[in-house]
């Protein structure tokens, strides 16, 4: 007697609900599921189940990569949706997918002069591409009077072989060098303007039309901000407003809509963070627990309902790390 056998498009539901690993290995099973899972389509289907990890890195080029599920921290899933990570020293940048170890070198950028190189990327849902953008600007800018930076944007397409130059960031704005933060089709940056007063801005680059403005910030009541972080929660744009003792959490939760501004929750510094504080939020689950990166040095679990924190339980190898959460995917850098 014959065993029964599932209708195809069963198979694809169940596999497109499997751990990237576990795919990996069975693609040796049969050619007709090698073909399946190394689909571009199949590939987003995936993505829609995808499960979340954390990552983090430790050092530059040569870099000791630590993966955690989630899962161990958290039992509810948001929407953050970061498929492909990023990753440079001076001269070189690649775009990388740490689930399936795949990875590509970007060309060359060409810059002259020493020059301090600010990456983000996204996916740009008009022509189906992924987008990398790098602001540029001299090294001697960072070190002088920000009056005179100007910000060269350049963006590349995944797929092609050159960068094209587009339209400037304004003058006298100076982008942090951190990566931008992907949500609704631009990328975000934090940036320092100094022109008659000194103020932070939110640069917007749009992939599709590959143009740029700036996003309302929310009104901070009179707070004595000494820093500011962006991010993305809830799929929302959030910033985090960094005073003497604690930090505010604000959502955006109609993009580019200022009167959208909503405050999440107060942070309390639980140590002196010092003149210029770090803090990350890194993920929120739906019971309103947030993981946060302290300082680049400590992570910790803030439940906002209750105020308490507690130990997530990850390793930490090195005082100075990065920390990116991220969607497990099939999705190839390699184009």
């Amino acid at each position: 007697m014959p065993l029964p056998t599932l209708p195809f498009d069963v198979v694809v539901e169940i596999l497109s609900r499997l751990p990237v690993k576990i795919l990996m290995q069975l693609q040796c099973v049969c050619k007709s599921w090698k073909s399946l899972i190394s689909d571009p389509k199949f590939a987003k289907k995936h993505l829609r189940h995808a499960s979340q990890s954390l990552v983090l890195t430790v050092g530059e080029l040569d870099f000791v990569v630590i993966a955690n599920p989630l899962s161990s921290v958290f039992t509810e899933a948001t929407t953050t949706t970061i498929q492909l990570l990023f990753t440079t020293n001076e001269d070189v940048a690649f775009l990388w997918n740490p689930s399936i170890r795949k990875f590509t070198k970007l060309p060359s950028l060409e810059e002259r002069c020493p020059t301090t190189l600010c990456f983000s990327f996204g996916y740009d849902d008009l022509s189906h591409c992924y987008k990398v953008a790098v602001v540029c600007y001299p090294h001697t800018l960072v070190q002088g009077p920000v009056s005179n930076c100007r910000n060269l944007v350049k963006v590349h397409t995944l797929g092609t072989t050159s960068w094209r130059i587009i339209q400037d960031f304004p003058p006298n704005t100076l982008i942090l060098n951190e990566s931008g933060k992907f949500l609704r089709g631009a990328i975000n940056w934090l940036a320092y303007r100094q022109r008659h007063s000194s103020c932070w801005v939110i640069m917007s680059l749009d992939l599709e039309k590959e143009f740029h403005r700036e996003i309302p910030q929310p009104d901070y009541g009179g707070i004595n901000v000494l820093s500011l972080n962006i991010g993305v929660l809830r799929d929302c744009l959030c910033i985090f407003s960094n005073a003497d003792t604690f930090s505010d959490v604000w959502l955006m939760k109609e993009y580019g809509n200022k009167d959208s501004w909503t405050k999440l929750f107060r942070l309390p510094h639980t140590r002196n963070l010092g003149s210029w504080p770090l803090v990350y939020a890194l993920y929120v689950s739906n019971d309103d627990q947030v993981l946060f990166d302290i300082e680049r040095e400590e992570l910790v679990v803030y439940n906002f309902r209750d105020g308490t924190f507690k130990d997530p339980g990850i390793q930490i190898i090195d005082k100075w790390m990065e920390s990116e959460v991220y969607h497990e995917s099939l999705i190839s850098p390699c184009f």
